[in-house]
């Protein structure tokens, strides 16, 4: 059981880790830009907020992993060592992914950032170019899934 929470609570803690410093990032740089150009407000939050969406996913994942072993809302099930360690492994997925495309991200949000400070319109292009990043935490997302609920109780 132990185990199985450690990799519930590593999903949350450390995509969160890594959504936190990734929005601190891009809120940096879109900070400099609003305070010369007001109106790019909206669009600039839309970039900041990108990097804080795989906190979200680990959350998730946590979340189905207490839920799974009923630990939220039902009784706790007993589990085996080996099944502790198919909780821990299916959460390193959102971990590892979790925590590093936030960071990734943010570089990319910053980027975009700085090219709608130069041209507004192209606002667009740099939230698409900020998005690819995300295509790979929702992989990590979809597969800690997959592997949490092919767990046998």
């Amino acid at each position: 059981m132990t185990l199985a929470i450690i990799g519930a609570a590593a999903a949350a803690v450390l995509s969160g880790l890594g959504s936190a410093y990734g929005v601190l990032l891009a809120g940096r740089a879109a900070a400099g830009v609003v305070s010369e150009k007001p109106d790019l407000f909206g669009r600039l939050l839309v970039l900041q907020a990108l990097p804080g969406t795989q906190g979200i996913y680990g959350f998730i994942v946590a979340i189905m992993v207490l839920v799974r072993l009923g630990l939220l809302g039902g009784e706790a099930v007993a589990i085996t060592e080996a099944q502790g360690w198919q909780f821990f492994v299916a959460c390193l997925p959102i971990v590892i992914v979790g925590l590093l495309s936030a960071i990734f991200q943010s570089k990319m949000s910053v980027a975009a950032i700085h090219m709608t400070a130069k041209q507004p319109e192209a606002s667009g292009k740099g939230m698409t170019m900020t998005v690819l990043v995300e295509t790979y935490a929702i992989l990590a997302l979809l597969v800690s899934i997959l592997m949490v609920l092919g767990i046998p109780l």
